[in-house]
This record gives C-alpha cells, structure tokens and sequence, in this order.
C-alpha cells in the first residue's frame, strides 16, 4: 500500500493559508503591501523610482528588492531615502507568501503606508503563488509585445492593475494599445489600466493617485 500526495496543490494551500495570514497581519498594522511583478527589464525599478518621487513625501514607503543575486536595485532604490533591503531568493524564480513575511519583518513595518516588493522579474512562477499582498500590479513594456496578456493568462488573471510601460517607443514596435488593453480585459475585466513611461514620467500621476488613494483606503 501506499499513499499519493499532490505536492503542489498542498504547496499551494500552504502558502495561501500564510498569505492570508501576513494580509491580517498588515491590515492590523495599516500596511498597504504591494506586489509589482513584470518580465526582467520591463521597467519595474524605473517606474518605483518615479512612483517614490511623487509619494514618498505623502507616504511612509518601505521597498523589498527581490532578485536571484546582486544588489543593484536596492541601490538605486536607497537613493531615495526609503526604506529599503534586497532579498536573495537562491536561485528560486518568485517569492512566496513566508519569504514576503520574513522580508517585511527584516525591513520593519513600524509607521510604514506602503511596503512594495518587486518581485524577481518572471511572467509565470511569480503569478503562481500569494505574497498576501494588498494588490498585485503588472508591468508589461511595449517592446515583449500586445499579445502577452493571451500568452501568459495568470499574470493577468491576478493583478489588479496593469501598467503598460515604454510608451515612449511605440512608434518602433508593432504595438496595438488597444489591442493589448482588449486582452487583458480579456483575461481580467476588473483589471485597471495605465499607460505610463517611465523613463519620462508620462502617465505617472495617474498611477500615483490611484495608488495613494488605495494606500488611504485599506488604512480606513
């Protein structure tokens, strides 16, 4: 005799058990925990640097800088005077719900508005699994393309916002706004959408007041 386990749905059971969790936790705290999850060079690091120069006088913000390795974003990050810390996941492609936790207790929640973690740049595995964030948002940047949103379901399925980047270049790639804003709604019709460019800082107060009112919201 013997005795078949589905690993994956009980790892996924466990870290939804935990997720639900450290979303107590931070309501009980007022931390407004936010999940930014994108392809590696989609712009997530560029569009919290212009995010924090628009908030982080308003907010108290704390940011989690996920990676494989190296500490270049948590450098970057610093640079704006929030507190930050960067979080090795040895080799794995995502953070779940007990890394999220053990990073947000490292960092400290005392006074925080806002904890971000940027999640390691991956549109699949990081979709998978519950940070027990507030709300998830994805970056998708005019150069991967209109048709992710199709290709890759449960990035969009999750995320609450979506963040369309790099609209500074869309006159070099065959990139249909509309299109794209078609299939994640598509995938998600409760998926709220902005055109932003980070590098240039276009469409990020809309994204800023969208957020900041969420920040204030979950703190009622």
């Amino acid at each position: 005799m013997y005795k078949i386990i589905e690993v994956k749905q009980s790892v996924f059971e466990d870290n939804n058990k935990d997720a639900n969790k450290l979303r107590e936790e931070c309501k009980d705290k007022g931390v407004f925990l936010l999940n930014v999850m994108s392809s590696p060079g989609a712009g997530k690091t560029t569009t919290l640097s212009r995010t924090l120069e628009k908030l982080k006088d308003t907010l108290h913000i704390g940011i989690m800088e996920a990676d494989i390795d190296s500490d270049v974003d948590a450098k970057t990050i610093s640079e704006y005077g929030v507190r930050t810390i960067q979080l090795h996941t040895g080799g794995m492609c995502h953070l779940d719900a007990d890394m999220t936790r053990q990073g947000l207790h490292e960092m400290g929640m005392e006074d925080l508005d806002l904890a971000v973690l940027e999640n390691v740049g991956n549109l699949v595995c990081p979709a998978e699994f519950d940070t027990g964030s507030t709300k998830n948002v994805a970056i998708l940047s005019v150069p991967e393309g209109d048709d992710k949103p199709l290709k890759y379901p449960l990035m969009f399925q999750v995320c609450d916002v979506v963040l369309i980047n790099k609209i500074d270049v869309l006159q070099y790639f065959d990139f249909d706004v509309d299109k794209c804003k078609k299939n994640i709604l598509y995938r998600n019709p409760n998926a709220k959408i902005f055109e932003i460019c980070a590098k240039t800082g276009e469409g990020i107060n809309d994204w800023c007041k969208w957020l900041e009112n969420e920040v204030k919201a979950w703190k009622e």
